[in-house]
């Protein structure tokens, strides 16, 4: 198991604020839209499926047990499956994650794709 992936489980379900999260489906994608202030942490968590993710303003640093990268808006990332990642927000950022799934159950979402050890 990663060193992420005890973080995450350290603090999984801590979050220090509202992201003020939208979620936007069209067919097969779902887009997680999360406003983060500058100096949020979002810990680290992995998914069980890659996905892309769209820093639509701001600027983050992107932590993966092998690799520590900046990114500034706009820009569009590849996470990889079973990645644990933590995104670090050096600026007030606006944040997509887009996922393939069909699931629409905002309450079940989570279940489809975040990784589980």
């Amino acid at each position: 198991m990663s060193n992420f992936a005890e973080q995450f489980k350290t603090v999984e379900g801590q979050w220090a604020f509202d992201p003020q999260t939208k979620h936007n489906f069209s067919d097969g994608l779902y887009a997680k839209e999360m406003i983060m202030p500058a100096g949020y942490v979002a810990y680290s968590h992995s998914h069980a499926y890659s996905h892309l993710s769209i820093l639509a303003k701001g600027r983050v640093i992107v932590k993966t047990d092998d690799y520590n990268k900046e990114y500034v808006a706009p820009a569009c990332i590849n996470i990889e499956a079973n990645t644990y990642h933590q995104i670090e927000s050096l600026e007030d950022c606006v944040w997509f994650c887009i996922h393939a799934t069909d699931e629409t159950d905002i309450e079940k979402i989570d279940e489809v794709l975040i990784g589980k050890d």
